[in-house]
């Protein structure tokens, strides 16, 4: 097939084939049309290598990675390769590069590499070196994120701030900002910072973390592109909203609770398609109302906009799927009712008439209370302390691993684990990645002449 469309037109085509063959993952004549559509697909310039469309083809239609160009970052991962370990550091200098290539600061990509990397600490991979070239460097070639743009102050007290990103890097606009909300909560108690127009800002959690260090309480959400459908609704409307909040303790690590308000991630989804799982009913909805399990049918259904996610506690109101629903919306709310900011399709990322990517002009907020203005600090870890210890105490379920973990520790057993074996497991797909960004940014071949796991 020739490669000579342009990559909206080539994602259209493959749109259609999905659309028009329900059951082409069976037929193998649409398979190889599929096959043929995808390659080319991903030999065009500006393709998003986090694009659905290519977890699809592997999962759905039985794509071979393998043969899939890797000018994108799109390939399978070989699971009989042996694993390829990175330094964290070495991979923490490596992203920082890659963001300086891009002419954000200094100051700046050195914060940004290090949201990136504390993800990959945490075991949270969808979030760390995993989004880099994806999320954060085909946005800024796309033109719809911006290396470097001014952090602006609109509107402040002593106590609060409204922000605008102006749709820069969320990853130093993030924590721009939860540290100007810490600096008002020394001084005066409580700080509470609103931003409007940034964009992905990396693991919520990161910006709690940020808050229990200077010995305060840390809440954070972020609102996202629409894929939660609302209680009764079949429509994707919210995104899956983040609500987090981190609380000191005595020990090495503090209570982080960092998840999403949905039951599930797409991320999740196309794992359960790897291992050849359905999906647990009640996590996605379909428009005629139907919970899903056909784990290929809903990753084929989603990215032509027929399947929703569904709030924490599932669809309808049977386990209380509503709970989740008003604190998606409520993180929604916070997100856009102080910033004016837009919602829904407004922050779908694409084009619809054109089919081309646009900017996500996203909203954040952040607040810090002083734990010293209302009690001592070591009086508050301490009992903080003591609860989780009952907590983890507690009687255990026969049928269960044996132990009870309270939020931000299953986090730091992978941060343990993780240093131990001296960093993290780079998959070959994200070694794609990291070859596609040295080859293409300037000045990182030079740094950059053999990549860990290159053969010399």
């Amino acid at each position: 097939m020739s490669n000579n469309k342009t990559a909206d037109g080539l994602r259209l085509e493959l749109l259609d084939i999905i659309g028009k063959n329900p059951g082409g993952h069976l037929n193998n004549d649409i398979r190889s049309k599929f096959s043929a559509a995808l390659k080319a697909y991903s030999e065009t310039e500006g393709v998003d290598s986090s694009d659905v469309i290519f977890a699809i083809g592997s999962s759905v239609y039985g794509v071979d990675m393998d043969n899939v160009s890797k000018k994108t970052g799109i390939g399978a991962t070989n699971t009989t390769s042996p694993k390829v370990i990175v330094d964290f550091e070495y991979m923490r200098q490596f992203m920082k590069d890659v963001f300086l290539s891009y002419g954000v600061t200094e100051e700046r990509a050195e914060v940004c590499s290090d949201v990136l990397i504390e993800a990959d600490f945490r075991g949270i991979d969808s979030h760390g070196l995993g989004r880099l070239k994806p999320i954060y460097c085909d946005r800024m070639d796309n033109g719809i994120l911006w290396a470097d743009k001014p952090v602006e102050v609109l509107k402040e007290t002593e106590t609060t701030a409204l922000v605008d990103g102006h749709l820069g890097l969320g990853l130093y606009i993030g924590p721009q900002c939860m540290q100007m909300a810490i600096d008002k909560a020394k001084r005066y108690g409580v700080g509470f910072v609103a931003v409007k127009n940034s964009t992905h800002y990396g693991i919520a959690g990161y910006y709690a973390t940020m808050a229990t260090n200077a010995g305060c309480v840390g809440l954070t959400g972020t609102n996202a592109r629409p894929s939660i459908a609302p209680t009764f609704g079949v429509e994707p409307m919210l995104g899956t909203n983040p609500l987090v909040f981190g609380l000191p303790a005595q020990e090495e690590f503090d209570f982080v609770i960092d998840c999403a308000t949905s039951v599930n991630q797409r991320g999740k989804i196309e794992k359960y398609a790897r291992e050849g799982t359905p999906t647990p009913r009640g996590a996605v909805i379909d428009l005629n109302g139907i919970e899903r399990t056909d784990t290929d049918g809903i990753l084929r259904d989603m990215v032509l906009g027929k399947c929703a996610l569904t709030p924490l506690g599932g669809a309808g109101d049977k386990m209380a799927g509503y709970k989740g629903y008003g604190w998606a919306t409520t993180v929604e709310l916070l997100c856009t009712a102080f910033q004016s900011g837009p919602f829904g399709e407004d922050i779908c990322g694409v084009d619809r008439e054109t089919g081309k990517p646009k900017p996500m002009p996203l909203g954040h907020f952040f607040l810090a209370i002083d734990i010293e203005k209302l009690c001592p600090l070591d009086v508050f870890q301490a009992n903080t302390q003591s609860l989780l210890n009952a907590l983890r105490g507690s009687t255990k379920s026969p049928t269960g691993p044996g132990r009870i973990w309270t939020a931000g520790e299953p986090e730091n057993d992978q941060r343990v684990a993780r240093t131990a074996q001296g960093g993290m497991v780079v998959p070959s797909s994200l070694q794609s990645n990291m070859l596609a960004l040295r080859d293409s940014r300037p000045g990182l071949s030079d740094k950059y002449p053999q990549l860990p796991f290159e053969d010399s």
